[in-house]
């Protein structure tokens, strides 16, 4: 399963993210970008596409596990 993440340190927020994706996104309190919705559809990739600064990840969950386990053994 994918996972949406956003590097609040890098986030400049400029908003592109949440106009490209808005059901992944949305602004924070502190006006960063925050994830509101994991699923991962097209729109999420042209967001991550779209970031100029690369503050977003899309993270595939089971292959995350996977290296930690192998790191681990």
């Amino acid at each position: 399963m994918e996972k949406v993440k956003v590097d609040t340190d890098r986030c400049i927020r400029c908003g592109a993210c949440i106009f490209t994706a808005p059901e992944n996104f949305d602004y924070g309190d502190d006006g960063e970008s925050v994830v509101i919705g994991e699923t991962v559809t097209d729109e999420t990739r042209q967001a991550l596409e779209m970031c100029p600064v690369s503050a977003i990840e899309i993270i595939d969950e089971e292959e995350k596990n996977n290296e930690e386990e192998k790191e681990a053994a």
